[in-house]
């Protein structure tokens, strides 16, 4: 029992993308509804507290985990075009995250991804949890991105995975961003959030903040909120780093993500730090080794 909850702890903490706000926000998945969703968040987005121009929204509807991050980046769409349309190229952006250890992209039935997620720390890969997806470019044109994952079944009865990436151009260096995700879970996992909430996660914050504690310092949210929060930070950064390794060559690419992933994790190290730089670069230079004689 003990080694299936800490699987589910790692699942969990692993692949949730999602953090809470009041309501779920429009859908947005067309390019004139992108492009509503950015002139409504315009405002918030010159001015969000991140001192960068992302807003974070999710909800948790009957045990459906959904979030949802909108952004505006520094790269003209043609770049994501180029750089994210492919299943592989996802591999190089998935791996930089603390808790993907491998991922694999094939084409034995159209495009797919196998992910394994584990802890912080190099493990073998069969003491982690496999989750396999299927890949597709919904829209691929020079007005707009959508692409997509989806998974029926993942490890611990959790199920209806998916995961989109869609863009829009602002203007000739500039794109507006929008990455969801979702997931069902069942009672176990609930359990196992549960027991994690109240021993290793109790003192771990995210990026809400309710209030102000007795000595004037900003209290954040905690518990569930907090853990889908610091996760979407962490898999929006790892886009981020990969987008902005690619003007390097192709040998340095990975070294440089890496390395970009942990500075930016750093702004924020109240709710994201876990490792020293040396400890996770070690760690995702094995892994990244790994995943290349693998395949």
């Amino acid at each position: 029992m003990a080694r299936l909850i800490l699987g589910l702890f790692v699942l969990i903490l692993g692949q949730a993308c999602s953090v809470p706000a009041s309501g779920a926000p429009p859908d947005a998945r067309t390019p004139a509804a992108l492009r509503e969703k950015y002139l409504e968040l315009k405002e918030q987005l010159a001015n969000s507290p991140f001192h960068q121009p992302l807003a974070l929204y999710a909800q948790d509807p009957d045990d459906q985990l959904e979030g949802d991050v909108y952004a505006v980046i520094d790269h003209p769409l043609h770049v994501l075009r180029s750089a994210l349309v492919r299943a592989s190229q996802w591999c190089e952006v998935l791996i930089l995250h603390l808790n993907v250890q491998y991922c694999h992209s094939g084409s034995r039935s159209g495009q797919t991804l196998t992910l394994r997620i584990g802890r912080k720390y190099l493990q073998l890969l069969s003491d982690t949890q496999r989750l396999d997806f299927a890949y597709r470019v919904k829209a691929d044109s020079p007005q707009y991105l959508e692409v997509q994952l989806n998974s029926d079944t993942g490890p611990f009865g959790t199920r209806d995975y998916r995961i989109s990436l869609a863009g829009i151009p602002l203007d000739t260096t500039r794109s507006f961003l929008h990455f969801s995700y979702s997931y069902a879970y069942g009672r176990l996992a609930r359990i196992a959030m549960g027991v994690y909430l109240a021993t290793l996660g109790r003192d771990k914050v995210g990026f809400s903040v309710l209030g102000k504690e007795p000595n004037g310092a900003a209290r954040y949210t905690k518990g569930f909120r907090g853990i889908v929060e610091r996760n979407a930070m962490r898999y929006y950064l790892a886009i981020d780093a990969y987008l902005g390794a690619l003007s390097a060559p192709s040998a340095e690419r990975p070294e440089r993500s890496m390395r970009a992933w942990f500075a930016s994790t750093e702004r924020y190290a109240l709710q994201l730090h876990e490792l020293d730089e040396a400890q996770y670069l070690a760690t995702k230079r094995a892994e990244y080794c790994r995943q290349e004689a693998c395949q």
